[in-house]
C-alpha cells in the first residue's frame, strides 16, 4: 500500500488517486483534510478524506511496457488512440458541456449558446421556426453554464402538458434530472421538506407548470426561491392581454425579470402574432427599454441594435448556409376531397338551417343572448363538420346554461374561443362545446339521426379517410390523424382499427394525463407495421412525434393556420429520419364550412409559407376573421343582420364569400408584408456561420468527429470479432456476438438490443444512428481503453495496445508516434466564488528522426497509424525499438511540457472567445496544465534495411 501523502504535495486543482479512482483537489483542502471531487462528476459528489488515514498518491500513469510491442500493431495503436479521443468527457475546446451530451448538436444550434456566453446576465429570446430545435438550444445554454460553475440550478416554466417532455429531454439529452412541480406532484415533493424550506431550495433543477405557479398565492413564494436561471417555453402565451390566465402568466414573468441578475431564456416559434403591444411586452421581459421601441425597422437606432444581441430568429432555409450536414425533410402537401350525399347531407343541411334560425331568433334579444346564440350556432356548425359523434355529444351537452352561471360576456367569449375557435395562444380544449338550446324535440330528432349515420357505410368523410390512408400506409408512412374533438378522435380510432387490423391504432386526447399520452405514443414507436395515431390538438403544440411518425392527416381542418402548422410541425422537424413527410387535408367539396376555411384561410397561409419559408399568423384579430367567415357562410340576409349589429362582422354589411375573399386577401397581404419585414428585421445577423464553424471544427478536433466515430466503431467491432454486414446505407450488427461485458454495459444504458447501425443520416427508422455520444461509442471506448490500460489484464484480451513497432517502406527514417493525455486545471473566480474544473485531451505527437516532438492534427495522426508493415520484425527488435523510443521521449520532456502549456494557452483562448470573465469585470479565468503529461501509448515505424 502506498504511504499516505500530506497536504503540501497537492495544490488545488491537482489530480490525485484515492480509493481506486482519480479526484480533483478542491481549494478548501488543508494540511489535515483533503476535499476532493471525482473526475467528470458534479459538486454534489465531493468527498472529504483525512490525509493521515487515507492512501492518496499523485495521479501519474505509468509508461507503456515495452514488452507489449511484441504483440502490438498499427491497428491496435489506432484503436487506443480513437478510444482515448472518444472516451474523454471532460473535454477541452471552447465549450465545457459538449462532452456531457447524449446527442450531437449541429453548428447552427451553437448560435444561441455563443450569444448567451457573450452576455453577463443571459437575456435571450429564441424565436426559431417550428422544428429547428429550440429545446436543444436552451438545453445547451443551461448545461454549459452549469458545467462552467456559473449557475447551480434552473427552472423551466412551461404549459402543463409539456412538463414530462421537458423532463425527458433534459434527462436523456443533457444528463440533467429535474423534478416536475405541478398540482399533481407538489404535495408529494413538499412532504419531505424541512421547516421553512421550499421545493426550489431542495430541488435545484425543476420543470414547473405555468398554470400551477402563476396564481397569486404561489407566485410570491416563487419569487423568493426561484433559481437564478429560468427558461420559459411558449413565451408568447405569457404576454399581457385581457384573458385572466395570460395576465397572471405575464405578471409572473414580469416579476421574475425585475431581478436584473436573473438569467432569462424565452422560447417561442411565434413571437409576433400581429399584436404589437403583446410583442413589445415580450421584448420588455428581456429589458424594459426594449418595450419602448417605436420603430422596430429602424436598424440605426442604438436600442434596436442592442436588441439584435438578445434575439435570434431563423427559418429552415437559413440553416442551409451552415454546411453542417443538417437535413430537414421535404414536406409533401396535398388535399383530398369527399362529397356529402344522401342522409348525411340532409342532416348537415338541417343543422345549418337550425343554426341560422338560432341567430335570427336572437336579433330581438339582449346583446348577451345574441352572443350566446351565435356561439351555439358556431358550436353546431363546427361539430357537425367534424363527425356525427361530435354532433351527438354537442347536442347532448346543451346545456351549459351561461345565464345561470352568471358569466360575463368576456368569460363567455373566452370559453367559446377555447372550445370552438382555434386560437393560436394556448393548447385547445378538445371537449365538445355545449350550447344553450331549448328546442328539445328537434334536438332529440337530430341526435337520433346523427347516431344512425355513424360508421364508414353511412359517413362519407370517414369512408374517404380509410380510402386515403390505404396508399399512405402502403408507402410505409406512419400517420398521425388530427381531429378537433375527443368524440371524433375516439370514433375515428375505433373505425380505423376495424379497417386496418394488421396496424396498431392508438387514440390520444385531452382526457389522458400528459404522461399517459407519452406512453401511448411510445408504445407505437417500435411497432413493425406502420402504426396509426389518432389525436386531438392536445398533441399539436410542443410534443415531438418525429421519432415515430412521418405523416399528418387533417381529418378536421384547423380554423387557424398557426394550429394547422403546429400539427404538421410535430413530424416535420429536426430529428425526423424520413427524407419526406406527407401532409394531407381532408375536406368536403360541398361543405360550405370546409370550403370557406380552406379557401380563405389555409390555402392563402400555405402560399405565404412557401414564399417566405415561415408560417404567418392570421391577420390581426384572428377570432374576428374566423367569425366573419362563418357569418358569411351562415348569414346572407342583408344589411340588417343581427350579427352585423353585434359587431361580429367586418366594418361593412354582410357580403358574399367572393367579396369576403377579396377583403381577407388584403388583410393576408398586410400580414405577409409584416411577416416579411419582421423576418428581415430580426433575422440573426450578429453571429454568422464563419464565426461559429471554427468553434464547431475545434470541438470536433478535441472530442472526435463523425468520421472518427465510424472508423473506431467498425474497427473495434472487427477486433472483437463482431460481424458487420453491409446493407446499403447501414450495417447489420450481430448482437449475440458482442462480448457479454459490452452487452451488459449497453443494457445499463437502456439498450436491450442493437441489430442495425448507421453513421450518416437519413437512416431507416429501425436503424440506430451512431454518433459520438451514442452509448455504443461510449461503451466500446471505455471497454477497449480499460482493457489496454489494465496492467493485470491478459495479453490475449487487448484489442487496443499501448505499444507497437513495425518495419515499413513508408518511412525513410525512424518515426516515433506517442499518445499523450493532457490534463489542464481551469480555475474560474467569479463574483467571489471559486470553481475548479478539469479539461482532458488526447493528443498525438510525432518525432521524425532526430527532430523534436510536434503535435499532430487528427488527420495527420490517422495517416501515421495507417501505414502497413512491409517487412517482418522480430519481437525482440520491436521491444527494443519501443524501449529506445521511451528514452527519446524522456529526453524531450521539456518539449512535451511545452506542448502541454501550448494546449493550455489554446484552451484559455477558446474560453475567452466565448465568455471572458476578465473582460466583463466580474471575475478571472486561469488555466494550469498538469505536468508532466501521461504517456499512454508509444508506436515506432522503422525503415526497411537499405535506407
Amino acid at each position: 500500500m502506498n504511504a499516505p501523502m500530506t497536504r503540501p504535495d497537492f495544490t488545488p486543482g491537482s489530480i490525485v488517486k484515492a480509493r481506486g479512482r482519480e479526484w480533483i483537489v478542491l481549494p478548501e483542502s488543508n494540511d489535515e483534510d483533503l476535499y476532493l471531487r471525482p473526475l467528470g462528476s458534479g459538486e454534489e459528489d465531493r468527498v472529504r478524506l483525512l490525509a493521515a488515514l487515507e492512501a492518496v498518491e499523485q495521479a501519474l500513469f505509468p509508461a507503456p511496457d515495452p514488452t507489449e510491442a511484441r504483440h502490438g500493431s498499427r491497428q491496435s495503436g489506432l484503436l487506443l488512440r480513437d478510444a482515448l479521443l472518444l472516451k474523454l468527457r471532460a473535454g477541452a475546446g471552447p465549450f465545457r458541456a459538449i462532452g456531457n451530451l447524449a446527442f450531437e448538436p449541429r453548428a447552427y444550434q451553437l448560435v444561441p449558446l455563443l450569444m448567451a456566453l457573450r452576455q453577463q446576465v443571459v437575456r435571450l429570446l429564441i424565436a426559431d421556426d417550428v422544428g429547428i430545435g429550440k429545446t436543444i438550444e436552451a438545453g445547451l445554454i443551461v448545461r454549459e453554464l452549469i458545467d462552467r460553475g456559473e449557475i447551480k440550478g434552473f427552472t423551466v416554466l412551461c404549459p402543463p402538458h409539456l412538463c414530462e417532455q421537458w423532463q425527458e429531454e433534459l434527462a436523456e439529452k443533457f444528463h440533467l434530472r429535474p423534478e416536475i412541480v405541478s398540482r399533481h406532484s407538489a404535495a408529494r415533493l413538499e412532504r419531505d421538506l424541512l421547516q421553512s424550506e421550499s421545493i426550489f431550495q431542495r430541488y435545484p433543477y425543476t420543470v414547473v407548470s405555468l398554470d400551477y405557479i402563476k396564481s397569486d398565492r404561489r407566485r410570491d413564494e416563487f419569487f423568493n426561491s426561484c433559481p437564478s436561471f429560468v427558461i420559459v417555453d411558449e413565451a408568447h402565451t405569457c404576454t399581457q392581454t385581457s384573458a385572466q390566465s395570460r395576465h397572471q402568466r405575464y405578471t409572473l414573468l414580469r416579476g421574475l425579470s425585475e431581478d436584473t441578475n436573473r438569467h432569462l431564456l424565452l422560447l417561442t416559434a411565434t413571437p409576433h402574432s400581429g399584436d404589437e403591444e403583446a410583442f413589445r411586452n415580450l421584448l420588455g421581459l428581456l429589458d424594459p427599454d426594449f418595450a419602448k421601441l417605436e420603430r422596430l425597422d429602424d436598424t440605426r437606432n442604438p436600442l434596436r441594435q442592442r436588441l439584435a444581441h438578445h434575439m435570434v430568429q431563423r427559418r429552415r432555409q437559413d440553416i442551409a448556409e451552415w454546411r453542417d450536414n443538417t437535413q430537414f425533410p421535404d414536406r409533401e402537401v396535398g388535399e383530398t376531397a369527399y362529397r356529402m350525399q344522401g342522409e348525411w347531407r340532409s342532416l348537415f343541411q338541417d343543422v345549418v338551417d337550425y343554426a341560422r334560425e338560432l341567430v335570427d331568433r336572437a336579433e330581438s334579444l339582449d346583446h348577451f343572448s345574441q352572443r350566446l346564440n351565435w356561439w351555439a350556432a358556431l358550436a353546431l356548425l363546427r361539430c357537425i363538420s367534424s363527425s356525427p359523434a361530435a354532433a351527438v355529444r354537442t347536442l347532448q351537452n346543451r346545456i351549459h346554461n351561461a345565464e345561470k352561471q352568471q358569466v360575463s360576456e368576456a368569460e363567455l367569449d373566452d370559453q367559446a374561443s377555447r372550445t370552438i375557435l382555434d386560437s393560436s395562444d394556448d393548447t385547445q380544449d378538445d371537449l365538445e362545446p355545449g350550447a344553450q338550446l331549448e328546442d328539445r324535440p328537434l334536438l332529440e330528432s337530430l341526435i337520433e339521426r346523427a347516431g344512425k349515420l355513424q360508421g364508414p357505410a353511412k359517413d362519407p368523410k370517414l369512408k374517404h379517410l380509410i380510402t386515403t390512408l390505404k396508399p399512405v400506409l402502403a408507402e410505409g408512412h406512419r400517420p398521425v390523424v388530427f381531429c378537433r374533438y375527443i368524440a371524433t378522435a375516439q370514433y375515428v380510432a375505433e373505425a380505423l382499427q376495424k379497417a386496418f387490423k394488421v396496424h396498431r391504432v392508438a387514440c390520444v386526447t385531452g382526457e389522458l394525463h400528459p404522461a399517459e399520452r407519452e406512453e401511448q405514443v411510445e408504445a407505437l414507436a417500435d411497432y413493425p407495421e406502420s402504426p396509426i395515431l389518432v389525436a386531438t390538438d392536445c398533441l399539436s403544440e410542443g410534443i415531438n412525434l418525429q421519432e415515430a411518425f412521418d405523416a399528418v392527416v387533417h381529418y378536421d381542418l384547423a380554423w387557424n393556420p398557426t394550429r394547422h402548422e403546429q400539427r404538421e410541425g410535430r413530424v416535420d422537424r429536426f430529428g425526423q429520419r424520413s427524407p419526406k413527410v406527407k401532409a394531407l387535408m381532408l375536406y368536403g367539396d360541398n361543405n360550405p364550412v370546409d370550403g370557406a376555411v380552406l379557401r380563405v384561410i389555409l390555402r392563402k397561409a400555405e402560399a405565404i409559407r412557401k414564399a417566405l419559408g415561415v408560417s404567418v399568423p392570421m391577420p390581426e384579430d384572428e377570432n374576428r376573421v374566423t367569425q366573419a367567415i362563418m357569418q358569411t357562410v351562415l348569414l346572407t340576409r342583408g344589411t340588417n343582420s343581427g350579427m352585423s349589429q353585434m359587431g361580429l362582422a367586418f366594418d361593412e354589411p354582410t357580403e358574399s364569400l367572393e367579396d369576403l375573399d377579396s377583403r381577407v386577401e388584403v388583410a393576408w397581404e398586410s400580414a405577409r408584408e409584416k411577416a416579411r419585414r419582421n423576418r428581415t428585421i430580426f433575422a440573426q445577423q450578429a453571429i454568422r456561420p464563419e464565426a461559429v464553424l471554427p468553434e464547431w471544427q475545434r470541438m470536433q478536433e478535441v472530442l472526435g468527429s463523425q468520421q472518427d466515430v465510424e472508423r473506431f466503431v467498425t474497427q473495434a467491432l472487427a477486433a472483437l470479432r463482431v460481424p458487420l454486414e453491409s446493407r446499403g446505407s447501414h450495417q447489420r450488427l450481430s448482437w449475440d456476438a458482442l462480448p457479454r461485458s459490452i452487452r451488459e454495459r449497453l443494457e445499463s444504458h437502456g439498450i436491450q438490443r442493437l441489430d442495425a447501425v448507421g453513421f450518416a443520416l437519413p437512416l431507416p427508422r429501425s436503424v440506430s444512428y451512431i454518433h459520438r455520444s451514442h452509448p455504443l461509442v461510449t461503451v466500446l471506448a471505455d471497454e477497449l481503453a480499460e482493457r489496454a490500460l489494465d496492467e493485470n489484464g491478459s495479453e490475449a484480451d487487448r484489442p487496443a495496445r499501448r505499444a507497437g513497432a513495425i518495419t515499413t517502406s513508408a518511412v525513410s527514417q525512424r518515426v516515433i508516434v506517442a499518445l499523450l493525455r493532457l490534463r489542464t486545471n481551469l480555475t474560474l473566480v467569479r463574483e467571489g466564488n471559486r470553481r475548479e474544473m478539469l479539461a482532458e485531451e488526447s493528443v498525438t505527437v510525432v518525432l521524425e528522426g532526430n527532430q523534436s516532438p510536434r503535435a499532430l492534427s487528427t488527420q495527420e495522426a490517422v495517416r501515421w497509424f495507417t501505414h502497413e508493415a512491409t517487412q517482418n520484425t522480430s519481437p525482440e527488435v520491436r521491444e527494443r525499438a519501443v524501449q529506445t523510443a521511451l528514452e527519446r521521449l524522456a529526453s524531450h520532456q521539456e518539449v512535451l511540457d511545452e506542448i502541454g502549456r501550448e494546449h493550455g494557452r489554446k484552451l484559455l483562448q477558446d474560453h475567452r472567445r466565448g465568455r471572458d470573465s476578465e473582460r466583463d469585470g466580474r471575475g478571472t479565468f486561469e488555466v494550469k496544465p498538469q505536468l508532466p503529461a501521461d504517456v499512454l501509448g508509444v508506436y515506432v515505424l522503422m525503415p526497411e534495411a537499405g535506407f
